[in-house]
C-alpha cells in the first residue's frame, strides 16, 4: 500500500511518501520555498516526492492528515477550554507574594558575561507603564485569572478559524494536483505516537507524546506492542508543556515556534533555584501520572518574571520544571505499564536536555525520539501507521529521505555563479586536511536529511579546538546563539566522548538528545561542550553513511579527535539548503572557506581562510 503524508499546513508543512510500512520520501516544504517552516500546501515537496520515487498520483492509495474535520477540531477546543475554566473555578494556588520574595532573595550578582546578552544579569525591562500591567496582569490573584481566560477563549477562536482555513487549503492542493486517492483525518496524537513507536524497533515500550495542541489534547501516554499503539492517558489542552515553553520563550524575546532552543542554552547560565517554587506554585501535581497547569497561556506571567529577574534565572527555572514533570509523568507511566523503553514524539520532545533527563529516569533500560519529532513529523507517523503490517521491525537505520542531485546539476550551478572546482581523488582525506588546517567546509552530499537536524549531508563542519568559534562562526552566518555548536562523533569513539550513553546510542545518530562529556572531549573538543559540560552528539556509523564517516576517521588520523563540529548548513532564519543552487548561495552569503559538494570541492574566492583570522 502506497500512503502520502501530509503534516499539519499551519506550520513546517511536510509531505511523506510510505509504502507498507517503509519510507521512501520525505521532505518539508521550505526545503523548495525557501520559505523557514513554510505555512501552506506542501505541493512542491508532493511533487518531488512523486518525481523522486516515480510514483504516478493515481497509483496512491490513501492520504492521510493528522487533524480531523474543522468543525470536530472547534468542538474538541471548546470542551478543552470548558474544562480549563472548571479547574481554575476549583484550584486555588498558593500566593505568590512569600514566593516571590524569597526568589529575590535568592538573586546574585554575576560578573562572568554571557555570549548574546549585553550583561549577564539581562532583564526584560520594558518601561514602568508595561512592568505594573505585566504584574497586574499575570499575577495579580483576581486580574490574571480573568485575563488567563480571554487569553484562552481568544486562542480557540484563532485556532477555529485556522483549521477551516487550512482544510480548505487542504483540499484544494490536493484537487490542484489531481490526487484523488481517499482523504484520511485522523485526531493529532496518534500521528506522534505512531511515528516514536513505529520508527523505534523496540517489540514494547512506554509511548511519550508532548506537543503544544493536537485535537484537544497536549500530550498523551501509550503503550506500543507488537506493532500496534494503544492509549492510555490523553493530557488536556491548555495543560501543554508546549505552551508553557511557548510563553517563557516569547517573553525573553524569541519566537516562540522557532528559538525554544535558545532558551534550553540560555538556562544553562542561570539557577533554577530562584523562580522554581515559583513556577512550581502553578502546577497542580495533586493527580500522579497528569498535568494541571494554572493560566497557562497567560503569557504575561512569565513577562512579569522576565521584567523582574534575570533572564538566565527565568530560562533555567522553565527548564527545570519542564525536566521536572517529563520525569515525573514517565516514572509514573512506566510503574503502571511495566515498560522499560520509552519513545517520545511531539514538539517538546526537541527539548534535548528534558531528554537527556528522561533517558536518566530509573528503569529506562531505552529511549528513542523521533527525529522528526515537531509536527513536520506527523504526516510520515500516519503513512506508516496506516501502512503498517506485521509486527515490529528494526529501527530506521537513517533519515536520509529526501531529494538527491547529479553530479551535472552541481557542475551547474557551480559554473553559473563564476566558480572553479576540482575533484579530489581522495575527498574524505581532502576534507579533513582542510578542516585540520582550519578551513570552514559546508558539504551538500547525497539525500536531503528529513527533519530539523542537519546530519552530514547538508551540514557545515569544523575542527572543535576553538571554543571562540561559537562567536565569530554564529556572526557569519548572521545567528545568535546560548549553546556551542552540536559535535558530530565517530560510532567507534562514543564511550571515549560521553558518558552514560547506554540505551541512548541510537537516539544519538539522530542528534535528539545531551549527555555528559568526558575529560578527553572536553579537551580535544572544547567548542563543542556546553557551560554545563554536556554535549548534543551525532554518533555515525560507517554503514550508514561511509564518506561522512570517513571524513571523522581522516581527522582523527591528523588530530587524535574523532569529532568535529556539526552545524545546518544555512544562513540565519532560512532553511537547511536542499539543491546545489541553494548550497552554492549559502556557501558565498556566509564566506564558508570550502564547499564540498557531491564529488567538486569549491574555494570560497573571498574568504579568509583559517577560521577566524
Amino acid at each position: 500500500m502506497i500512503v502520502l503524508g501530509i503534516s499539519p499546513l499551519d506550520k513546517d508543512a511536510t509531505a511523506s511518501l510510505v509504502e507498507d510500512g517503509r519510507v521512501l520520501f520525505a521532505a518539508g516544504e521550505e526545503r523548495y520555498t525557501r520559505a523557514k517552516q513554510h505555512s501552506g500546501f506542501p505541493e512542491r515537496a508532493i511533487v518531488a516526492a512523486l518525481e523522486a520515487t516515480g510514483i504516478d498520483p493515481t497509483r496512491v492509495d490513501r492520504i492521510v492528515y493528522p487533524f480531523l474535520e474543522a468543525r470536530q477540531e472547534a468542538a474538541l477546543i471548546e470542551r478543552a477550554l470548558q474544562a480549563e475554566r472548571e479547574f481554575h473555578a476549583n484550584f486555588r494556588p498558593p500566593k505568590l507574594g512569600p514566593l516571590f520574595a524569597e526568589a529575590r532573595h535568592r538573586r546574585r550578582v554575576r560578573t562572568e558575561p554571557v555570549q548574546g546578552l549585553a550583561e549577564p544579569d539581562q532583564r526584560m525591562r520594558k518601561g514602568f507603564a508595561k512592568e505594573v500591567f505585566y504584574s497586574l496582569a499575570g499575577a495579580n490573584p483576581w486580574l490574571s485569572r480573568r485575563v488567563a481566560q480571554v487569553r484562552s477563549d481568544d486562542w480557540g477562536r484563532r485556532a477555529a478559524v485556522e483549521h477551516a482555513h487550512w482544510q480548505r487549503e487542504l483540499e484544494a492542493g490536493l484537487a490542484r494536483l489531481g490526487l484523488r486517492a481517499p482523504l484520511e483525518r485522523s485526531e493529532h496524537h496518534l500521528s506522534h505516537a505512531a511515528n516514536a513507536y513505529l520508527a523505534s524497533g523496540y517489540e514494547r515500550a512506554l509511548v511519550v507524546t508532548l506537543d503544544g495542541y493536537g485535537s484537544g489534547l497536549a500530550g498523551s501516554i501509550g503503550v506500543g506492542e507488537n506493532g500496534r499503539v494503544e492509549r492510555l492517558h490523553g493530557f488536556r489542552f491548555p495543560h501543554s508543556l508546549g505552551s508553557f515553553y511557548e510563553m517563557v520563550t516569547s517573553s525573553l524575546g524569541f519566537r516562540p515556534d522557532r528559538h525554544a532552543g535558545k532558551i534550553v542554552g540560555l538556562a544553562a547560565y542561570g539557577d533554577p533555584q530562584v523562580l522554581l517554587e515559583v513556577l512550581l506554585s502553578r502546577c497542580d501535581r495533586s493527580t500522579p501520572g497528569d498535568l494541571r497547569l494554572v493560566q497557562n497561556l497567560n503569557v504575561h506571567f512569565s513577562r512579569h518574571l522576565a521584567a523582574e529577574f534575570p533572564m538566565v534565572d527565568v530560562a533555567a527555572a522553565y527548564q527545570r520544571v519542564l525536566e521536572l514533570l517529563a520525569c515525573e509523568l514517565v516514572e509514573h507511566w512506566l510503574r503502571a505499564t511495566g515498560a522499560k523503553h520509552v519513545v517520545l514524539s511531539g514538539g517538546v520532545t526537541a527539548n534535548v536536555k528534558m531528554n537527556q533527563r528522561i533517558h536518566e529516569v530509573a528503569g529506562v533500560e531505552g529511549i528513542f525520539i523521533y527525529p522528526n519529532m515537531g509536527d513536520g513529523g506527523c504526516g510520515t507517523g500516519l503513512a506508516m501507521h496506516a501502512s503498517w503490517s506485521g509486527p515490529v521491525r528494526e529501527s530506521i537505520a537513517d533519515v536520509y529521505w529526501g531529494p538527491e542531485f547529479s553530479e551535472r546539476e552541481m557542475l551547474d550551478a557551480i559554473r553559473v555563479a563564476g566558480l572553479a572546482c576540482e575533484r579530489p581523488a581522495d575527498l574524505a582525506r581532502h576534507i579533513a586536511d582542510k578542516i585540520h588546517a582550519g578551513w570552514v567546509i559546508a558539504r551538500c552530499a547525497g539525500r536531503m536529511e528529513y527533519g530539523p537536524r542537519a546530519l552530514g549531508n547538508r551540514s557545515i563542519l569544523y575542527h572543535g579546538r576553538e571554543p571562540k568559534v561559537n562567536q565569530w562562526l554564529n556572526q557569519r552566518l548572521g545567528r545568535t546563539e546560548f549553546m556551542p555548536f552540536a559535535p558530530v562523533t565517530l560510532w567507534e569513539a562514543r564511550h571515549r566522548c560521553y558518558h552514560g550513553l547506554a540505551g541512548g546510542e541510537h537516539a544519538a545518530e539522530f542528534m535528539t538528545l545531551t549527555f555528559d562529556c568526558t575529560d578527553f572531549m572536553k579537551q580535544r573538543c572544547p567548542a563543542a561542550v556546553h557551560v554545563d559540560g554536556t554535549a548534543r552528539p551525532q554518533l555515525v556509523r560507517r554503514e550508514v553513511n561511509p564518506e561522512y564517516h570517513q571524513i571523522l576517521v581522516e581527522h582523527e588520523r591528523l588530530s587524535g579527535s574523532p569529532s568535529l563540529i556539526n552545524t545546518s548548513f544555512n544562513m540565519h532564519e532560512e532553511p537547511i539548503v536542499c539543491s546545489p543552487t541553494d548550497a552554492v548561495r549559502a556557501f558565498l552569503d556566509g564566506r564558508i572557506d570550502g564547499l564540498a559538494l557531491g564529488p567538486f570541492f569549491v574555494t570560497h574566492p573571498q574568504a579568509s581562510l583559517g577560521g577566524e583570522s
